[in-house]
């Protein structure tokens, strides 16, 4: 977070000024932490809603450790992993508090990986929403929280048999990044090399990343190969729709999660009709179509299909929001 300038007052200039940028700094930290900042209001994605990459601020030091400690507590009371068997990990990534849209569904996003997708708990989300830092506390999403949740379940997977399902939604911008701002308090971009960092040096081997944003296709060269599959919501140069305080679901994460993913069949089944009912849509209603895109590593095709036809799912889990 930048600390606020203070203008000067009477007496000795020095103490005001510092005595003043004190009270303002403090008072920033209560709103932020308060839930009090008013959310900035959005339309459809669009190329860069929160400004250039290098127009950064950086978390507080509390907020770190606060969320940290909440990753801990959370990654504790997962299920073990189960020697012999493939065992599913599922982190949700909601970069922009400004828009209850990815707050709710990176909170659907857990509950689904659960009843339909056999993660039975080991779940996880980084929600950036004023929310998050309210009665009901989440961790937030940046880079630091996404680094030691990675790190977290990695030390709880079998590399050898575990796979990661990981589900980031948020606005996108070019050049390619999604949003990380939770609002009052930091403004943050995580870039495709930063995600296959974080993953590379946790040691996460087995990955299924779903990045919905727009221009998110152009997360795929840097995240791509033989153990990964990699869905996004649009191609490296388009827009994707449906966030803003209008909807309570991206067209995209409706598409894939409430219908795609509670139909028979496995992720590839739920991408290829969320790709038809994301361009029907665009159609009727007359956009640009984003083009969603999948990358397919063919060491993760067989093991994701063979994990798949063993899995018991449960009954389709209703959106708890007016679609």
């Amino acid at each position: 977070m930048r600390r606020p300038g203070a203008a000067g007052g009477p007496g000795d200039a020095r103490r005001a000024r510092a005595s003043r940028s004190a009270w303002l700094w403090l008072a920033l930290l209560v709103a932020a932490f308060a839930g009090n900042t008013p959310a900035a209001a959005q339309g459809p994605e669009g190329p860069d809603p929160a400004g250039p990459a290098g127009d950064q601020a950086t978390a507080p030091d509390e907020a770190t450790a606060r969320d940290r400690a909440l990753i801990d507590d959370r990654l504790s009371r997962m299920p073990p992993q189960r020697p012999g068997q493939v065992d599913l990990f599922a982190l949700a990534v909601a970069g922009d508090g400004r828009e209850n849209v990815f707050r709710n569904e990176a909170a659907y996003f857990e509950d689904l990986a659960t009843a339909r997708y056999g993660a039975q708990g080991r779940t996880l989300a980084l929600v950036n929403h004023p929310d998050s830092v309210g009665p009901t506390p989440r961790p937030l999403a940046t880079p630091d929280s996404l680094r030691h949740a990675l790190t977290g379940i990695a030390a709880r997977m079998d590399p050898d048999e575990d796979i990661l399902l990981l589900f980031a939604t948020s606005h996108g911008k070019r050049p390619h990044a999604l949003v990380l701002h939770q609002p009052g308090a930091f403004d943050l971009s995580l870039t495709p090399t930063d995600l296959r960092a974080a993953l590379d040096d946790a040691g996460i081997r087995h990955r299924v990343l779903v990045v919905s944003a727009c221009f998110s296709g152009g997360f795929i060269p840097a995240l791509a190969g033989p153990d990964s599959i990699v869905i996004t919501a649009a191609r490296r140069d388009r827009s994707s729709f449906g966030c803003g305080d209008a909807t309570s679901a991206t067209w995209f994460g409706r598409a894939l999660l409430v219908e795609g993913l509670n139909r028979d069949g496995g992720l590839l089944d739920a991408f290829a009709y969320a790709q038809r009912q994301v361009e029907r849509r665009e159609k009727m209603e007359g956009h640009a179509p984003s083009h969603p895109q999948i990358h397919v590593g063919e060491a993760l095709r067989a093991r994701l299909l063979a994990w798949e036809a063993q899995l018991e799912r449960g009954p389709p889990l209703p959106y708890p929001h007016p679609l």
